[in-house]
């Protein structure tokens, strides 16, 4: 199943509400995904120039990206950035096709 890492910031507004009424962001985070048909995997709160970091699976991206939308549009979060992500068997499959293919391939000048 396809693995995407989402990053994100939290906006000063949901900073104000996470002071005042402490929550767990993971379990939010974690609703969301499932909702949209997909496994939260991993979630971190992090250093540097993101407040979050989650790892997702899930079949359907248009459904992850409808999720990430809904995110946004709340205010809550801004600066959302998904990457997909591959291990390392899938990146050698993709080296492997990538050998297969080379040969297709005319450089310019060539």
């Amino acid at each position: 199943m396809p693995r995407f890492i989402v990053t994100g910031n939290y906006t000063s507004s949901a900073m104000k509400a996470m002071i005042e009424n402490p929550s767990d962001r993971e379990a939010a985070a974690r609703a969301l995904v499932e909702a949209a048909g997909g496994k939260l995997e991993t979630f971190y709160l992090t250093t540097g120039d993101h407040d979050f970091a989650i790892k997702v699976t899930i079949d359907d991206v248009s459904s992850l990206l409808a999720g990430l939308l809904a995110t946004g549009a709340s205010g809550a979060v801004s600066n959302l950035r998904t990457v997909r992500a591959f291990t390392t068997d899938e990146f050698t499959e993709i080296q492997k096709k990538a050998g297969a293919i080379a040969g297709a391939y005319k450089a310019p000048g060539g």
